[in-house]
């Protein structure tokens, strides 16, 4: 497992692990890493990670997230999901994404005007997901990648 704090390298898979719960296994470099518990009648859930257990939320409308740690203590905040424009804040920085496009599943880590990472669908019928987040903590990468399943679960991906 990555330490706290560390970057990964590689890509993350999303595997949905059941078709009746909103649940994904994530995947490192072909290991576990966390598995994602969304709630069912609300956004947000649970994941675990090297040890550490970390709580999503979310309002109503399921545009803006906030993650705590075990202490209750916020990590990173999401604003904004779901449009074109969303930005993620932790540990001071603000990290900016956007839609590809109308036609894809898929959201775009920016970076001075520039595409730098990228959290795709990899199935139209499927709702796992690929993301390469390179530079970001390994607990924001999880985050970031579970804000966005939770975006596609509530609305059907274009």
């Amino acid at each position: 497992m990555e330490p706290r704090g560390r970057t990964l390298g590689g890509m993350l898979e999303a595997r949905r692990v059941s078709l009746w719960r909103n649940r994904y296994e994530i995947v490192a470099d072909g290991l576990p890493l966390a598995m994602w518990d969304g709630r069912v009648w609300r956004n947000g859930g649970t994941f675990d990670l090297a040890g550490r257990r970390y709580d999503v939320k979310s309002n109503v409308w399921g545009t803006r997230f906030e993650m705590t740690d075990e202490a209750g203590m916020i990590v990173a905040t999401a604003d904004r999901v779901g449009r074109k424009r969303w930005t993620v804040e932790a540990s001071g920085r603000t990290y900016r994404f956007q839609r590809a496009s109308w036609w894809r599943s898929e959201e775009l880590l920016v970076a001075e005007g520039r595409p730098v990472g990228s959290i795709r669908s990899v199935s139209r019928w499927r709702r796992d997901a690929v993301a390469d987040l390179p530079d970001l903590p390994l607990p924001l990468q999880v985050f970031v990648v579970v804000v966005v399943l939770t975006m596609w679960d509530a609305w059907p991906p274009s």
